[in-house]
């Protein structure tokens, strides 16, 4: 009987609970709750919660090396850099980059917003963290959730779950995070600055662009291979209008399936020893800042052009640069619109938007040139 009580002890996760876990389980629930009840980034932040779940309970395995089904998805999908460059596939299909190339002067507000990635990298290596870590935090402030797994795994993955977390948290509240920080830069007259309508842009000029895209940036940034390769694929599946089947697979069913198995492993690699660590914390709070610093460097950066172009920008685009597509543009617009109905800024928004796409992942590629 004592043999049969002490099997039935080693075999019951049960009886192996501690107090890190069942925290964990209330990490996964909230962000559960978050995905369903409040609809922040459900798409990944729910599979997320239920992947920390699972990597949490005792004697389960999922994420044992060789073994776990969640280790698995884990070390084929992301540490073999699969699953991230599908997502920009998906992206890249879904994307238009029409507006920036009616105004390419907007790509500028995009690279102006990945300041906060390049500022919070300085910050955190002089608080002490690692180039490796300070890196894969900074990029949280691209607001690009693909990009932050792509280069965590790389560089710090002990660090991916957390990192992931910050990085669509942010994304989800841009609604809340921005629009003070617009309000405080800009002045009310700056706000109502109507933009002049683009001129058209050709579809040859839509299709020539991913490929010039491609060429250019991965010869100078050759690390940036994997995601600017298959966003542009994705974009000229779209522009071509010759492969309407390859274009709505990526966009729809692709990007789904690639979503679940993205979110799971993530959420998998939270467990208790590497979570509850006061340094997560520090991932946060850079992540934050690195947000915060983007979105005010591409206002400031617009007002700072303005003082040389007699046709005004209006300072709000800057927001946008953070590659939030498209929650950044919308917000711009609503910001807009509060001061000018009349003031339509979306389709503006979306040019600097999709450029802070690019730049982040430039930003990544960088980081990844040095440090990798």
């Amino acid at each position: 009987m004592t043999n049969d009580v002490l099997a039935i002890f080693q075999t019951a996760g049960v009886f192996h609970l501690t107090p890190g876990i069942i925290l964990m389980w209330l990490v996964g629930g909230t962000l559960i709750y978050l995905a369903i009840a409040k609809q922040y980034e459900p798409l990944l932040l729910l599979p997320i919660g239920f992947g920390i779940l699972l990597a949490n309970l005792p004697l389960a395995g999922l994420m044992e090396p060789e073994e776990g089904l969640l280790w698995r998805f884990y070390h084929y999908g992301i540490q073999w850099e699969i699953i991230p460059p599908l997502i920009f596939l998906g992206l890249g299909a879904l994307t238009d980059f029409g507006p920036l190339l009616a105004k390419p002067v907007l790509i500028f507000l995009g690279a102006g917003a990945q300041a906060g990635v390049y500022l919070t990298f300085f910050a955190a290596t002089a608080l002490g963290f690692d180039l490796k870590e300070a890196a894969t935090m900074g990029i949280i402030g691209g607001a690009d959730g693909p990009t932050t797994i792509f280069l965590a795994a790389k560089l710090a993955p002990h660090m991916l779950g957390s990192c992931a977390v910050a990085a669509y948290s942010y994304m989800a509240l841009v609604p809340i995070i921005q629009p003070p920080i617009m309000r405080l830069l800009t002045t009310s007259q700056e706000r109502t600055i109507r933009m002049k309508k683009g001129r058209k842009v050709s579809q040859l000029e839509k299709i020539i662009f991913p490929i010039v895209a491609t060429l250019v940036i991965i010869l100078l940034v050759p690390a940036a291979a994997p995601l600017i390769s298959m966003f542009m694929l994705g974009n000229l599946f779209r522009e071509a209008k010759v492969v309407e089947r390859l274009t709505n697979a990526a966009q729809n069913e692709l990007l789904n399936i690639v979503t679940i198995f993205l979110g799971l492993p993530v959420g998998a690699t939270m467990n208790a020893e590497t979570f509850l660590q006061p340094r997560v914390l520090f991932i946060f709070f850079f992540g934050l800042f690195a947000f915060i610093v983007s979105t005010a460097t591409g206002i400031l950066l617009a007002k700072l052009m303005n003082l040389a172009r007699r046709e005004k920008i209006n300072p709000l685009l800057g927001a946008a640069g953070v590659s939030a597509v498209p929650m950044a543009a919308r917000v711009v617009h609503k910001v807009g619109s509060q001061y000018d109905k009349k003031n339509y800024l979306l389709m503006f928004a979306m040019g600097p938007n999709v450029a802070g796409v690019i730049g982040t992942v430039i930003a990544a590629g960088i980081f990844l040139t040095l440090l990798g």
